[in-house]
């Protein structure tokens, strides 16, 4: 009987550690509460390892040895295959690359409103030289006065948006996504559908911004509502919405996701991580790194927020500014600079 309990117990936590580990073998990775638990894959991994341990001085008790080496033999497998599919999207670097005069520099940061001051968010960008700065959660007049401050520093943008309802009446900062674009890539205009809400994230906006003049990029500031769990349906949809960006060529996707490139397994085409947009983080040794909440250390928070791109671009380099988490937002922002494929 003792036998039979302990092969049921063995059996319940390699089902248990297998479905945490690869959700998208059992189709449950946009799931509740499942697509929760793997946001944080880091501190997953972290609790596999602690708990593989205590298995192993568990093993000095000699009625449960077998038992608890069997446990920690599984538990240890699992926490090793996370930290595996961690390194491999990569635990932060430090360099980034010289920009140079074809290089495109994107920046996004979900600024948690009135949170994050207009100066912050403008020496930030002017600091890294951004082409074009996605800013969630940010209303046009904090985007406009961004873009005032950045004109004055020497670095002038022109400022978009798309919102749901007045921000006026709802007192909600997420109501409304910001992009500043700089002037050198043509002029752009935010499409009526966008504006509307008729095609847009379900719940808080994505402005998605064409070029009327010059050959600049399709940019796409996304923003997918949170997956809570009465949340979980449009969640799903937005994550679809803004796949569904990405079919055409030439188009960059930034800004807050809600979601870690686990929650987007097959939802890639021709290769893609998102459609056909790449995750620039993960091609470039951040993708491990995580970009929410502000207040946990960044390798064991969750990179929800990306920067993406069609093959028409290639990622030279990215950062993920950990040095910034004390300026109000609950959010770290990324840049990433791109360059055109084979240009």
């Amino acid at each position: 009987m003792r036998r039979l309990l302990g092969f049921l117990v063995a059996l319940v936590v390699a089902a248990g550690a297998a479905v945490l580990t690869w959700p998208s073998a059992f189709g449950l990775e946009r799931t509740f509460p499942l697509a929760q638990i793997i946001s944080f894959r880091a501190a997953l991994a972290a609790v596999l390892v602690a708990a593989t341990l205590l298995m192993l001085l568990f093993a000095l008790l000699r009625p449960i040895r077998a038992l608890a080496l069997v446990l920690a033999l599984i538990l240890g497998i699992a926490g090793g295959v996370n930290v595996a599919l961690l390194s491999g999207r990569g635990l932060g670097t430090e360099g980034f690359p010289a920009k140079t005069d074809t290089s495109l520099r994107v920046m996004t940061w979900n600024t948690a409103g009135s949170a994050t001051s207009a100066e912050t968010i403008a020496q930030f960008a002017v600091g890294m030289q951004a082409d074009v700065v996605t800013l969630p959660e940010t209303t046009i007049d904090t985007g406009a006065e961004v873009a005032e401050l950045m004109r004055g520093m020497g670095q002038p943008m022109w400022a978009h948006h798309a919102e749901y309802g007045e921000y006026g009446i709802t007192g909600w900062d997420a109501t409304s996504t910001t992009v500043l674009i700089r002037p050198e890539l043509g002029d752009y205009s935010v499409i009526q559908s966008s504006l509307d809400g008729s095609s847009n994230t379900s719940t808080v906006p994505s402005a998605v911004a064409m070029p009327v003049s010059g050959d600049g990029p399709i940019i796409v500031a996304a923003h997918a509502v949170a997956p809570r769990e009465e949340y979980m349906p449009q969640w799903r949809s937005d994550l679809q919405w803004l796949a569904d960006q990405c079919a055409s060529d030439n188009v960059i996707l930034a800004g807050d996701f809600n979601a870690t490139l686990d929650h987007m397994t097959g939802m890639g085409v021709d290769g893609g991580t998102l459609g056909r947009c790449h995750d620039a983080a993960s091609e470039s040794g951040n993708g491990g790194v995580g970009t929410w909440p502000t207040d946990a250390p960044a390798l064991l928070g969750a990179p929800i927020d990306h920067v993406m791109a069609t093959p028409d671009w290639t990622v030279s380099g990215s950062v993920v500014m950990r040095s910034l988490d004390g300026s109000g937002s609950d959010h770290r922002p990324i840049v990433v600079q791109l360059e055109r494929t084979g240009g």
